[in-house]
C-alpha cells in the first residue's frame, strides 16, 4: 500500500542529491542511482539501498531549505577564480521541486574537491542531503523493490569458472557495446538477486549465456519513479 494520498497521485521526487559524469566504468554509469532522493510522501531512498520515512513537516522543511539554497543559482555552477583545475571526477547534482512543479537542478563540477570556491548555499544544500543519508544509514531500513535494473558487461577474457546464466533472467543478444541493460520484474527479480546477492556485485560475478558468451552481471533496485 502506498502512503501517498489518493488525490496527490503517485509520489514524486521533491529533493535530490546525486552525481553524474566523471571517470567511471560503463556499468557504474548505467547503474548509478541518486545518492539521496526525497519523495513527496516523505520516503527517502539512499543509494537505492537504504530507506527512511520523514514526517510531512520534515518534508516541507527540507524542500523549503533546498529552495532557499538553490534558487538563483546557475544551472551549472562555476567556481570562483583561482580554483584548481580538477578533471575526471563526477559533478554533484542538487535538485528541488519548485512551487511551479518543475525540478530545479544545479550541477556543481568537483564540488568536494574545490568546495571553498563555490557559494556557501551549495555546500549547505549538500550538507542537508548528507544528513538524510546519515540518518538512513543509522536508523533506516533496507530498500528493496519489485523491479530491478540488470547490467551485463562483456568479459571474454575473464578468469575464473563462470556460473550458468540465471534461469528466468533475459540474456543479451547481439553485440554488447559497452554494456547491456534490462529492467525486469516478477520472477526475474528473484532469480537475479539470488544469483548475485546484494553487496556482492563488486565481486565481478561471471556468468555464461546459452550461446557461450561470458558476462559480468550487476544490478540494483529501481526507484519508484524509474
Amino acid at each position: 500500500m502506498s502512503a501517498t494520498p489518493v488525490d496527490d497521485g503517485p509520489a514524486e521526487p521533491v529533493a535530490l542529491w546525486g552525481a553524474e559524469g566523471g571517470f567511471v566504468t560503463p556499468t557504474t554509469n548505467v547503474l548509478r542511482p541518486p545518492k539521496v532522493v526525497l519523495y513527496s510522501d516523505g520516503l527517502v531512498i539512499v543509494d537505492a539501498s537504504r530507506q527512511l520515512k520523514l514526517t510531512d513537516a520534515e518534508v516541507d522543511e527540507t524542500v523549503t531549505s533546498m529552495e532557499t539554497y538553490l534558487t538563483g543559482q546557475s544551472p551549472t555552477a562555476t567556481p570562483r577564480p583561482g580554483a584548481p583545475m580538477v578533471t575526471d571526477v563526477p559533478a554533484t547534482v542538487l535538485g528541488v521541486r519548485g512551487k511551479d512543479g518543475k525540478m530545479l537542478e544545479v550541477r556543481v563540477p568537483a564540488l568536494e574537491q574545490v568546495s571553498g570556491f563555490y557559494p556557501k548555499e551549495l555546500l549547505d544544500a549538500k550538507k542537508l542531503m548528507e544528513g538524510l543519508a546519515t540518518r538512513a544509514a543509522a536508523s533506516g531500513t533496507d530498500y528493496v523493490s519489485t523491479r530491478v535494473r540488470i547490467v551485463a558487461e562483456g568479459a571474454a577474457s575473464a578468469e575464473g569458472k563462470p556460473a550458468p546464466w540465471p534461469a528466468g533472467v533475459p540474456e543479451p543478444s547481439g553485440t554488447v557495446d559497452p554494456v547491456w541493460q534490462k529492467d525486469v520484474e516478477g520472477a526475474a527479480v528473484s532469480a537475479i538477486t539470488k544469483a548475485v546477492p546484494a553487496g556482492q556485485e563488486h565481486g565481478r560475478p561471471l556468468f555464461k549465456t546459452g550461446s557461450g558468451a561470458l558476462f559480468v552481471l550487476s544490478w540494483r533496485y529501481l526507484l519508484p519513479d524509474e
